[in-house]
């Protein structure tokens, strides 16, 4: 884009007679996957690159308006960029991996994975699905209906991204199940597991019941749960300690977990409790013996003092079995049922094992709220149920996209360590620049936290495997502590059907041979490495220097805790830096009762109807409009605000370009004060932008352009079309700027429209012309003036406006057409305002229909409008 001090355009401008906005999103989306005008150029050096860290959307159904409002963010900090000079590194992905699109195919196909099938390389989903009786499929077949149908969803999502208008690279587009994803993620694992930053253990784990895989607390929600409290009564376990033990009352809501108790709890400072600190008592029903200790993290006025610790009921339990150094008694299986235990073995002991195993066997096989029912029944005819159950409200621990509550099991499972980072991931969030800054205290909130280290296995099928075997003795014990690691130039593999080094497939889960993991890496472990996978980690490393540490992260305020803490300890491990230097935060889109907007809640609105009704502008122009970090309502009146503004642009380029007289000096004052105007609004947006307030930079630059077509353009329009060119000349030049200026300023957000007007009479696209320069504009506009009379030309624009909006008022009122003559206006204000509403008289008293303009000096602004008398009621 030339300077705009020379103002150069197209000699003949090309505009439509009726411009519209109908179909520009096909005809411009069209024109720039041809002309590659979002192309990132790898050639540029790093200095002028600018690299964003896209966040890849959740292939699992359809895209809703929250996608929408978010993703238009991150796009006019793109364009912005661009426009500024910067080769722009704007890649998509699709995050095509983990428990949704499982769910999909699960019901889509009607089959269901069990890796103990062999893979059919012919193999055809059933014509008829039947959710009661789903097919069988092996875990290769599995992954390959689950990339069958991520790839039409891919499609569709692509489509609506298309016609939105985002500015991606589509040439460098990328999943996070594909190969690259996969070798990349393996890869970063492996350095881990031989730096001993990743560890596997079998402990306590997070555990859905229902998808029957480990969680990573980062992926827990509270939810409000009815209840009930029961309060249990403890025998003394020894003789002599009868009266003490009568006091042994604890209040539980999970009495079913009795069996898996291994202490009870007391504060240190808890007077009613001396007499049972350090004194063992028996479990009701169980007779199990268990010591009272005491912990500072009981809270002594709750219930009755004394807690139950059972391995394990909640994360406190975690705690005290790990700081107290208490045995494991774990009664649930992985399918949220009480399991088969070993009465009588070690660690199952009872003062009476008849009756423990009798008790037990009415849990047995049963589901939690049925255990629940049972042992309530079981304590209440032993006389331990002491009084009535009383109903209880409270929080209970959800995987976010369960329906029944979390448990903790012991089983074995990989982790990354985190915990011992605490400090550093402190100092990496205080190195991060947050907008809004204080989102930083969300992620701070969470890693203080954090209770353990991250859990990163998952016991499901479609993800990235752990690239790990483990060999298997003469025995047939499976050797999880001498794991095979996968040589990278191997990578990806998938240890369920590949062979390690040095074996061969015969040797599958055979004494002397191997077994392959058979977990796969949660999807944040995936999701954390979207810098190296954009960026080509450990491929391209020309392309990864380029572009990392990326300049931004942009995502919603409710992955702090999830993708961008998982995302900033990965850089930290592998890299020892921040994998961005700025966090830009979207809030939430609400729906009508200020509820966020989910697929879960049933309360989203999908896209593309807006997109065919308003436009994509329009539907940008709301999306923008959101505050940084602020959740917005959806507001449907509000695109229609948005398609005026891409209506009156049309209609304001059209005026100004069509017929347009040759271009002079910028000579006349009033023409002088609006570029010096435009100018301060270009300082405005372009720190808006810097700031990462894109909807500042909007309301700054929509605003003034309303103002210069209601009135600049009103002022002028005698001046416009005078027959004289040295009277026109100025007006020429001065719209010829504006104009330029509006179509770049509001680029970022409408992009279909700007596109448009801007081919009327410039070479190549707007998306690629520089941002407006306020240093040059200013210099246009104060080349005929000093300062002081740039502040009379100033004034003279603004009072000017001002008398026009109160004759326009007066005719409204009178019911009389716009052009309806006037015989006479006063004026009232200051003598300072009234001095510069001389430069400005001549083109008022022409947009007026004005005879004559009178002054009379006045503290405060009034206007006396004297219609003359011909006129007529429109």
């Amino acid at each position: 884009m030339p300077p705009p001090q020379s103002s150069q355009t197209d000699s003949s401008p090309s505009v439509p007679e009726r411009p519209t906005l109908e179909g520009l999103e096909q005809k411009w989306g069209a024109v720039w996957e041809r002309d590659g005008v979002y192309r990132f150029d790898r050639s540029a050096p790093r200095e002028r690159v600018y690299s964003i860290d896209t966040p890849p959307p959740t292939v699992s159904g359809s895209l809703h308006v929250g996608h929408v409002f978010s993703y238009t963010h991150t796009d006019t900090i793109a364009r912005y960029q661009r426009m500024r000079g910067k080769e722009v590194f704007y890649p998509i992905g699709w995050d095509d991996n983990g428990l949704p699109t499982e769910r999909r195919v699960q019901n889509h196909f009607g089959v269901r994975c069990d890796p103990s099938v062999l893979y059919d390389p012919a193999f055809q989903p059933p014509s008829e699905v039947s959710e009661k009786e789903p097919v069988s499929v092996s875990r290769p077949n599995f992954v390959e209906l689950c990339l069958q149908l991520t790839e039409t969803d891919e499609q569709a999502f692509e489509a609506l991204w298309r016609t939105l208008g985002l500015s991606v690279d589509w040439s460098m587009t990328y999943t996070t199940i594909g190969p690259l994803a996969r070798r990349v993620s393996q890869r970063s694992f492996l350095g881990l597991l031989q730096r001993g930053g990743a560890y596997q253990l079998e402990a306590p784990t997070l555990w859905d019941v229902d998808f029957q895989t480990a969680v990573a607390q980062a992926e827990l929600e509270d939810r409000e749960r009815q209840g009930a409290m029961h309060r249990v009564r403890f025998s003394p376990a020894d003789a002599g300690d009868g009266a003490s033990g009568a006091r042994a009352l604890i209040e539980t809501t999970r009495p079913e977990l009795i069996p898996a108790c291994v202490a009870l709890l007391a504060h240190p400072d808890d007077e009613r409790q001396r007499g049972l600190v350090g004194k063992d008592v028996l479990t009701p029903l169980f007779g199990t013996r268990v010591p009272v200790l005491t912990h500072p993290l009981v809270e002594p006025e709750k219930g009755t003092g004394l807690v139950m610790v059972c391995t394990f009921g909640d994360l406190t339990d975690v705690t005290w079995w790990r700081e107290l150094s208490l045995p494991v008694r774990s009664v649930l299986a992985p399918d949220g049922r009480l399991a088969d235990v070993p009465w009588g073995t070690p660690g199952w002991e009872s003062e009476d094992l008849p009756r423990a195993r009798e008790s037990y066997e009415q849990l047995r096989g049963r589901s939690i709220n049925q255990a629940r029912k049972r042992i309530v029944e079981l304590l209440e005819q032993s006389g331990e149920l002491v009084g009535e159950p009383t109903p209880v409200t409270r929080a209970v621990k959800f995987f976010e996209k369960g329906e029944r509550p979390v448990e903790i099991v012991t089983s074995r499972q990989w982790f990354i360590r985190t915990i011992e980072h605490r400090e550093e991931l402190i100092a990496r969030g205080r190195e991060l620049k947050w907008h809004p800054p204080y989102m930083r205290a969300r992620y701070e909130d969470w890693v203080n936290g954090l209770t353990g280290d991250w859990c990163v296995s998952r016991q499901r099928f479609f993800g990235v495997p752990f690239p790990l075997w483990y060999p298997i003795d003469a025995d047939g014990n499976v050797l999880y502590d001498q794991p095979i690691a996968a040589l990278e130039a191997d990578l990806p593999v998938d240890p369920s059907t590949d062979v390690p080094d040095g074996y061969d497939p015969s040797q599958r889960g055979q004494p002397g041979g191997f077994a392959g993991d058979p977990d796969i890496m949660d999807t944040w472990a995936t999701s954390s490495l979207t810098p190296q996978i954009a960026g080509q980690a450990g491929e391209d490393d020309e392309l990864f220097r380029l572009v990392f540490p990326m300049d931004v992260r942009p995502q919603a305020h409710d992955i702090i805790r999830t993708w961008l803490f998982s995302t900033v300890l990965r850089s930290h491990l592998d890299y020892d830096e921040l994998p961005w230097a700025t966090a830009a935060i979207s809030g939430w889109v609400l729906d009508p009762d200020r509820k966020k907007m989910s697929k879960s809640k049933g309360n989203v609105v999908t896209p593309m109807h807006l997109l065919q009704e308003h436009g994509a502008d329009a539907a940008r122009y709301w999306a923008a409009s959101g505050r940084p970090g602020t959740d917005t309502a959806f507001d449907p009146q509000q695109m229609k605000v948005g398609r005026r503004l891409a209506v009156k642009l049309l209609n304001a380029s059209k005026f100004a370009l069509a017929d347009l007289p040759p271009e002079g000096e910028l000579s006349h004052p009033l023409d002088r004060a609006l570029i010096a105007r435009l100018a301060a609004v270009v300082v405005d947006a372009t720190q808006s932008f810097e700031d990462y307030d894109y909807a500042r930079a909007l309301e700054r630059s929509e605003t003034f352009f309303w103002w210069f077509c209601d009135f600049y353009l009103e002022l002028v329009k005698g001046r416009r079309y005078d027959p004289d060119p040295a009277v026109s000349a100025s007006v020429s030049r001065a719209l010829r700027l504006s104009l330029s200026a509006f179509q770049r300023l509001l680029a970022p957000f409408l992009p279909f429209v700007t596109e448009e007007v801007w081919s009327w009479w410039q070479q190549g696209s707007v998306h690629r012309a520089s941002w407006p320069d306020a240093g040059e504009l200013s210099a246009v506009a104060a080349t005929a003036a000093d300062a002081n009379e740039r502040e009379r030309e100033d004034g003279a624009l603004e009072i000017a406006a001002d008398v026009l909006r109160e004759v326009r008022k007066a005719k409204s009122q009178a019911q009389v057409k716009m052009r309806a003559p006037v015989s006479r206006v006063v004026v009232h204000d200051t003598a300072e305002r009234l001095s510069a509403l001389a430069l400005g008289e001549g083109d008022l008293l022409e947009a007026g229909t004005i005879e004559r303009i009178e002054t009379a000096e006045a503290e405060e602004f009034a206007v006396e409008v004297e219609l003359a008398e011909e006129t007529t009621v429109e």
